[in-house]
């Protein structure tokens, strides 16, 4: 097929899908690419071809492909709303990291990784917000809930609910990640809370 075929053909295939369902088409090929080929392998002409779109409609709803990357990210990172409640800080803690795991492993995980891995410093800031409002700060909001309510228990030291301590579970889980290659299986999350965030989180003198 010619390439005038094919943008007639996607073109049709566009006029059967408008508003918010061709834009999710969009935005979940868009994942798919940075999933697949990465940041600097994504094109505009991938995710139409991938949407099953032609070039016209990516480009009238974003001009750019960080604009693109930017509301795919958005539209694809699960929400982190509520934080477990299981009656202890350590299956808490359990159920917070595997849920972590989970996302840092579904396609908008890879699709993030891509992103943070494979941006030079400028455009890294362009993602700068999604990553924070979308991960980050949820995030941290829910870990300050788990060990806030540890402290209300008396499980957790009374000094633990601080920023050095938040930042272990992510920080730990983002560099044996990258840097080790590890898939965190439920047992390596289990002696990642028992053998550093129990320690580290339990009442001196206990």
């Amino acid at each position: 097929m010619t390439t005038s075929h094919w943008e007639g053909a996607s073109a049709q295939a566009a006029s059967r899908r408008r508003g918010v369902v061709l834009e999710r088409a969009i935005l979940d090929a868009a994942l798919e690419q940075l999933g697949t080929v990465g940041w600097n392998g994504l094109t505009m002409e991938g995710v139409a071809a991938g949407a099953q779109t032609g070039k016209a409609a990516v480009y009238r709803r974003w001009p750019s492909k960080e604009d693109l990357v930017a509301d795919a990210l958005r539209s694809g990172l699960p929400r982190f709303d509520i934080a477990p409640d299981l009656g202890s800080v350590r299956e808490d803690l359990l159920a917070l990291c595997r849920r972590a795991r989970d996302a840092m492993f579904s396609r908008s995980g890879f699709a993030l990784r891509s992103v943070i891995h494979e941006c030079d410093t400028l455009q890294a800031e362009r993602f700068h917000a999604v990553i924070a409002e979308g991960v980050i700060e949820p995030t941290m909001r829910l870990l300050r809930e788990v060990i806030s309510r540890g402290i209300e228990r008396k499980e957790v030291r009374s000094d633990a609910a601080n920023g050095y301590v938040f930042d272990a579970v992510p920080a730990m889980m983002m560099y044996r990640s990258k840097v080790c290659g590890c898939e965190w299986a439920d047992s390596e999350i289990e002696e990642m809370i028992d053998q550093l965030m129990v320690p580290l989180l339990r009442p001196l003198g206990s």
